[in-house]
């Protein structure tokens, strides 16, 4: 009886250890082609290494790789670009900008009702 339930579970160890591990690889693939920094020589060496020694291969990459690329710098920049563009905007400000289009008649006195209820809400 415990010989079939440890089984069940050994099976469910080795079916995550793989899924991970493909996981693993392929995230290293995606990362690989998502870097600025790498010339496409280097690209090329890193395919060979990853297809020719698939899990060693990507262990080197995740040891091999820069902790911080040029590419997440760029990325964190314009996430806090982004967060502080939102946060400079008030509800004040956006009802000024409603004011202004229901006056030019962008839109017409319900619509206004309407935005003017969901940004107050």
């Amino acid at each position: 009886m415990f010989g079939n339930l440890f089984d069940f579970f050994w099976g469910l160890a080795i079916i995550f250890f793989w899924i991970t591990a493909i996981m693993l690889w392929f995230n290293c693939f995606m990362d690989l082609f998502r870097r600025d920094d790498l010339s496409g020589v280097m690209r090329v060496i890193w395919i060979f290494v990853l297809v020719l020694i698939p899990w060693f291969g990507a262990l080197i990459y995740l040891i091999a790789r820069p902790k911080v690329t040029a590419s997440d710098v760029q990325s964190a920049v314009r996430a806090e670009a982004a967060m502080g563009a939102v946060a400079g905007v008030s509800t004040a400000d956006e009802l000024k900008k409603l004011g202004e289009l229901k006056a030019a008649g962008v839109i017409n006195d319900a619509q206004f009702e309407s935005l003017k209820a969901k940004l107050l809400a």
